[in-house]
């Protein structure tokens, strides 16, 4: 007993006296409220892009793109019915080979109808994400500074209901803040 006794105040000396040392390696104690510690901007990025000069011009630019590329697709698409509606009209009259050769006629223009739609898609992404980037990254630095002017730890973006709930003591909405900036530079 005695020596269960002994091992219990060891213990119990050695587990108060590191938590004396840890507490003197703490955080200091700041004056400070959690809130003045801490503070943050949010906005919905996808409006504050939207809503610059440069998104709207590259939007026109994009969807002049577009437009080619389904003028293109269109008169592709009226080329192959034509061609099917020739074959149709035609393929009880004619030779086993020639038939043949109109079926993979068709397939083959098909196929390079769905690889060229396949390939527009691919190009319109690419030139959607390379007309984008400029706008992002002066979006970005125009967040980075008030970021520094205002003392933000960080910037969220609200977008997609990322952040269902803000508290308003510690987050602040730049929303206005970014398009004011924008309309300046």
């Amino acid at each position: 007993m005695n020596l269960n006794r002994k091992i219990f105040i060891t213990l119990f000396s050695l587990m108060f006296s590191f938590t004396m040392f840890a507490q003197t390696l703490g955080v200091p104690a700041t004056t400070e409220s959690p809130s003045k510690a801490i503070s943050f901007g949010y906005l919905s990025y996808d409006q504050a892009l939207k809503g610059m000069k440069a998104y709207a011009a590259a939007q026109e630019k994009l969807q002049e793109q577009r437009a080619a590329y389904e003028a293109e697709a269109k008169r592709v698409e009226e080329e192959f019915n034509q061609k099917y509606e020739s074959f149709l009209e035609g393929q009880n009259e004619f030779p086993r080979t020639i038939l043949l050769k109109r079926q993979n006629e068709l397939k083959e223009l098909m196929q390079r109808n769905m690889e060229f739609n396949a390939q527009a898609r691919r190009d319109l992404q690419t030139a959607e994400e390379e007309a984008l980037k400029p706008i992002r990254a002066k979006l970005n630095e125009t967040l980075a500074s008030i970021a520094r002017e205002f003392g933000f730890a960080l910037i969220i973006n609200i977008d997609s209901n990322a952040c269902p709930y803000i508290d308003p003591v510690m987050g602040k909405d730049i929303q206005e803040m970014v398009a004011e900036y924008l309309k300046k530079r």
